[in-house]
């Protein structure tokens, strides 16, 4: 193995059968201040598939004008290439930066930050019952009480396992939590990325760059600029309010893939300072652009919008088959292929690792969506060809000059690429940007083909996997709620949290169309620890079902209705204060679960059917408030549930829902009715006044 090469073996975790709840694509997270985020995913999946290699077939139609090829790079391992600066690592992590010290702005907080606590078992066990109890009968509430009791016995299993869940957490540098969350919850997760792990924004329109190279290039231009402040550890850290949060994630952001693997996949981090190229796709084909001159000045954003339209040129009006295309495909399956891919030539193996090391990639579709629903999906999942879903940052450029961005999750929770992409949008609208000379060099070099030499049974895997995604796709249902009646700004006037505010409208509108409540998770941030990612917040509780009983009962005065709904946002917003703080039930449970022995029964609380039933997440929730977004959003985690990612604005709302064609249209107008009807009611019952401060 040579020395630039780093691989970090995934941990052996003990085989259980409810994965499903536990499985996840966490992805942002609840700040203190309201601002909110998530993401998320269903459960893992393994299966096999076998071929047999054939003939060389060339991958370009003969007679077809091609522009320069990309040059042969050091010959590198097949599966695992290796040169210098760049890693091949599963995810796992030491400690980074200090406090103090000469430590750059970057990580200036990052030794300081407190490890994530384990709490008391005397703390979740209640708290658990306390969860379960709006969700279940009585009959099944019992038996969970029971089990509970059981497993808190003194001297029992429970004390136990918690005695070795501490040990854990005390010789661990980073965290007891992460190392079995990143390969447990993202890399050992094999069904598709796409539409189960990936997740999508779709940016303000830009009104003065309707063309759509120079909305590319404006963006490539401003992404830049972000990720030299990240390569020189200048970025500002994320704080919330005025507490330091963590900043790991942000070493996956830039030039950063997922490679598949089997049993579970690894993540590649090329050099930011040797691989200053991107990957832009147009046609399915991909190109190489050198975003800085020999010298190693950056191109303006004139000249990158003139290696664009280049591109625009080459790919000419005919689509290639598309070997992105792979990247959709089941992880066991893509770990096969992509394998047979690099073995089938040299020149596929330079052309992966082109891709691979890219800062970025563009994508310059051929559509040209309108609508909110058009872009979500184009942004979700587009036809799946122009795109490579590996990669941790796609931005999207559309014929109508329209843009989004699609993210792989893995190793970043949403909060880093949504700080990105709202930087971007931001300060592009605000001319904060510096976009070099206006007039581009004369002798810029052609941008690099990249080419793959695909046999026979590489074409047809890639017929295959092309049908698979269309039928993937035409599975799902998405709507999009946009309701403008009023925001942010009127919901603190009712003295509530417009987060808690928008999760209680997520409530209602579903109980109007189910009949009933249903698990719901909502991602809480928990970046103020070490090598923190994410924790459940839990917002259905016994107060939330009474207000949404009250709320569809005609006999229920409008003053009491408020006063419930009251009392149901208290609810939510005290258990999500205590998840941030690194306290919820879930994450604990799951420790505690696999802080058990391979050869050791599981206690009766983890075979409690409540157990799982209260963690099939039929509502799988969070917030991006970003007043620079149309949209965000990402699939539902059980095939019986929703994915509804919404957007807290100062006048307005939206909410994404995403499902198995479960009649979104009817909650799309329930979401409306739900809004309205919650105005009346917080309307009539005012806030109390607040205490005067002493």
């Amino acid at each position: 193995m040579g020395a630039s090469e780093i691989v970090i073996q995934g941990v052996d975790l003990p085989s259980f059968e409810d994965e499903l709840a536990y499985s996840s694509h966490d992805g942002l997270g609840y700040l203190p201040d309201d601002d909110v985020y998530d993401l998320y995913i269903p459960s893992r999946v393994a299966w096999r598939m076998r071929w047999v290699p054939e003939a060389l077939v060339p991958s370009s139609k003969p007679g077809t004008p091609q522009p320069p090829q990309v040059a042969p790079i050091a010959a590198q391992a097949a599966v695992r290439p290796t040169s210098a600066g760049f890693s091949t690592s599963r995810p796992a992590a030491k400690s980074t930066g200090g406090a103090g010290g000469g430590a750059k702005p970057m990580y200036m907080h990052q030794a300081s930050l407190p490890k994530l606590p384990v709490p008391p078992l005397e703390e979740t066990l209640p708290r658990y019952l306390q969860t379960v109890r709006p969700l279940v009968d009585d009959a099944a509430y019992e038996k969970t009480k029971q089990a509970v009791t059981d497993f808190a016995r003194a001297g029992g299993i429970g004390e136990e396992l918690q005695r070795r869940l501490l040990e854990r957490a005390a010789t661990k540098e980073t965290s007891w939590l992460i190392d079995w969350w990143n390969d447990y919850a993202y890399m050992g997760y094999r069904d598709p990325t796409v539409i189960n792990v990936n997740y999508f924004f779709v940016f303000k329109d830009d009104k003065r760059r309707r063309d759509p190279a120079a909305r590319a290039a404006s963006i490539i231009t401003a992404a830049l600029e972000f990720r030299r402040q990240v390569a020189t550890e200048q970025l500002e850290p994320d704080m919330a309010r005025n507490t330091p949060l963590d900043m790991i994630q942000y070493k996956y952001m830039f030039n950063s893939t997922r490679i598949p693997k089997i049993p579970s996949d690894i993540t590649r981090n090329a050099d930011l300072t040797t691989n200053n190229h991107i990957a832009v796709m147009r046609h399915n084909q991909f190109y190489i652009l050198e975003t800085t001159h020999t010298d190693g000045r950056q191109l303006s954003t004139a000249e990158i919008q003139k290696q664009l339209q280049r591109i625009y040129d080459f790919a000419g009006t005919e689509k290639d088959h598309s070997v992105g295309l792979l990247t959709t495909e089941h992880r066991d399956e893509w770990t096969k292929l992509r394998e047979r891919l690099i073995s089938a030539s040299e020149t596929n193996r330079r052309s992966l690792d082109k891709i691979e090391t890219a800062a970025f990639v563009v994508c310059l579709d051929d559509t040209e969506p309108i609508t909110k629903e058009e872009t979500s999906r184009a942004c979700w999942h587009g036809d799946g060809r122009n795109r490579f879903f590996d990669k941790s940052l796609q931005f999207i450029i559309f014929d109508n000059g329209k843009a989004g961005f699609n993210g792989e999750h893995s190793m970043m929770d949403a909060t880093p690429t949504s700080r990105l992409c709202d930087w971007i949008v931001e300060n592009l609208r605000k001319d904060r940007i510096h976009h070099g000379t206006p007039v581009a060099a004369p002798t810029l070099p052609q941008p690099e083909r990249v080419q793959f030499d695909l046999t026979r049974d590489l074409w047809q895997a890639i017929e295959r996997a092309g049908r698979k995604f269309d039928e993937l796709v035409a599975k799902h249902d998405v709507r999009v709620v946009s309701f403008e009646a009023y925001g942010k700004n009127l919901i603190k006037k009712f003295g509530v949290s417009p987060d808690a505010f928008a999760q209680m409208a997520i409530q209602l509108a579903y109980y109007k169309l189910h009949g009933k409540v249903a698990p719901t998770y909502e991602s809480a941030q928990t970046k103020k620890f070490a090598y923190g990612r994410t924790e459940t917040c839990r917002s259905v509780s016994v107060e939330s079902v009474q207000w949404v009983q009250a709320m569809e009962d005609p006999n229920v005065p409008a003053k009491t209705r408020g006063e419930l709904g009251r009392r149901a946002i208290n609810a939510q917003s005290s258990y999500m204060a205590k998840a941030i703080e690194g306290r919820g039930v879930d994450r604990h449970l799951l420790g505690l679960r696999l802080s058990l022995k391979p050869d050791e029964p599981k206690p009766s609380i983890f075979t409690d059917p409540s157990y799982a039933e209260t963690a099939h997440w039929r509502l799988s929730t969070s917030q991006i408030p970003s007043e620079n977004y149309d949209g965000y959003g990402w699939g539902e985690v059980v095939p019986d549930g929703y994915g509804i990612a919404y957007m807290v604005k100062e006048e307005s709302l939206q909410f994404n829902v995403a499902s198995l064609h479960l009649r979104n249209d009817a909650l799309q107008t329930y979401f409306h009715e739900a809004l309205h009807e919650m105005k009346e009611a917080f309307e009539a019952a005012p806030a109390p006044p607040r205490a005067a401060k002493l």
